[in-house]
């Protein structure tokens, strides 16, 4: 059974005239009766009875249009569905965004891409590197913005969006307010708010261990708001990118010696087809600049 077999039957199952069919139909009446016959065989049985100048249908006809009707809606809204799909008018894409990057460098590209492309439908999702791997080979995540100080397994393509420097974040009255840069010797004897999901975390700590710089972990939280907030409150200090402090007030100064850095990326799963939502995205995302 073929689509057109469908089409020119609910065409005669309506005008109940085979001239009038194809005519509607845009063919010959030969294809269309052809292709009703050719239906009829595959059924099983005669869908028109015809007598004299009158078409009426079988009760094979009778039921079979109630049926092929439907088929007929469901292919034409798939129909209108692809086309809405690859004309980007509510085309899915969902993104992870891991969850210790934050929103200044990120909102206005996203602001920028909606105003593109309006009908894209974005759904972001706060993931680790963990999940995320996990969602993006699945194909739960179209794509995700990651960043690590190392790179990834080869079954991802990445491209580098921008670079963020870790900082030291404090209150205002702390005593690092008077540096400029904060060697991580001077971490000595503070009481440091610990972020479980930083990507740096191990190696900080491994870090502060070869160079005998003792701290105090008061605090361990997934949550970087709290942690923020906590800092602010002059509860401790904490080590963050720099791009995603949110909290007014908080002050920050680049840590040195050493300094780490990281690369903010977009992910995608190698070799896999993307969607023309996921195209459009990453093409934007490649001419956009980020370091605005």
């Amino acid at each position: 059974m073929e689509f057109h077999q469908i089409r020119y039957f609910l065409a005669t199952a309506e005008t109940l005239n085979f001239t009038n069919a194809a005519t509607q139909c845009n063919v010959s009446q030969p294809a269309l009766t052809r292709a009703i016959k050719k239906l009829e065989e595959e059924l099983g049985g005669p869908l028109f009875r015809r007598e004299r100048n009158r078409t009426h249908l079988t009760d094979l006809g009778q039921v079979m249009r109630e049926h092929l009707r439907q088929v007929d809606t469901t292919t034409q809204n798939a129909v209108i569905a692809a086309k809405k799909l690859l004309n980007l008018e509510k085309a899915p894409l969902r993104v992870g965004i891991m969850c210790t990057i934050g929103p200044r460098r990120v909102i206005p590209f996203l602001s920028k891409f909606q105003l593109i492309h309006p009908g894209i439908d974005l759904t972001i999702y706060d993931v680790t590197p963990h999940n995320m791997t996990n969602g993006l080979l699945s194909g739960d995540l179209d794509c995700a913005l990651l960043g690590l100080p190392m790179e990834l397994h080869d079954r991802f393509d990445t491209m580098t969006l921008y670079d963020e420097r870790m900082v030291a974040i404090f209150p205002p009255d702390h005593r690092f307010s008077a540096l400029k840069k904060i060697p991580v010797s001077e971490l000595s004897g503070e009481r440091y708010l610990d972020r479980l999901n930083c990507e740096f975390r191990n190696s900080f700590f491994d870090l502060l261990a070869e160079r005998d710089v003792e701290v105090s972990v008061p605090y361990r939280s997934e949550r970087e708001d709290w942690i923020q907030n906590m800092v602010m409150k002059g509860m401790g200090i904490c080590l963050i990118p720099e791009f995603s402090i949110s909290v007014p007030g908080l002050q920050c100064s680049p840590l040195t010696e050493p300094e780490l850095l990281r690369k903010v990326e977009m992910v995608t799963v190698a070799g896999h087809q993307r969607s023309p939502a996921v195209q459009a995205f990453v093409s934007e995302a490649k001419k956009y600049s980020w370091t605005i």
